[in-house]
């Protein structure tokens, strides 16, 4: 009897360890997002992100507060994992938004597309930075050259996180 119950442990043991975020990725990061467009700064605002396990299994808080003196503004997020074997996790927004992401690696890539305007986000961990980049630009194009369909990247907001002591 005691080998059906050890067995189902290590089942569950190693399901669970899937499920895991990599712990690098967990605490708090701050930095400067630079807002550019067509190659030129327009804006900063300094960013805390928060990233932290929830008592459900498979889910972590993905927090991100833009703290500007004028418009401050706060993403409060979740990140459920979908299927960690295959990479596969959705960022919950709320009110029924989800994006989903793929984890290569260190990196987690995003492509969705909001109202004609194509998005691509990215998160990749490098030691104890977390650079965090959103290009967009509009999904109508003018032209194609052969069957390759080319887009804009108008829009870049970057950050290079740091841990936050």
């Amino acid at each position: 009897m005691k080998y059906p119950v050890l067995l189902l442990l290590a089942l569950l043991s190693a399901l669970t360890s899937h499920a895991q975020l990599p712990k690098p990725w967990l605490g708090t990061w701050s930095g400067t997002m630079s807002i550019q467009r067509q190659g030129a700064v327009v804006d900063s605002v300094p960013v805390r992100l928060t990233i932290a396990p929830r008592p459900e299994a498979g889910v972590w808080t993905w927090k991100t507060e833009y703290l500007s003196k004028t418009r401050p503004m706060t993403k409060d997020y979740l990140l459920r994992v979908k299927d960690a074997a295959k990479g596969l996790y959705i960022t919950d927004e709320g009110e029924g938004v989800e994006l989903t992401d793929y984890l290569f690696g260190n990196k987690f890539y995003s492509v969705f597309e909001v109202e004609g305007v194509l998005l691509t986000a990215t998160y990749e961990l490098r030691g104890d930075e977390l650079i965090f980049e959103v290009t967009s630009g509009p999904t109508i194009t003018r032209g194609a050259a052969g069957p390759v369909t080319n887009y804009p990247v108008n829009n870049l907001q970057r950050v290079v996180y740091r841990r936050a002591k």
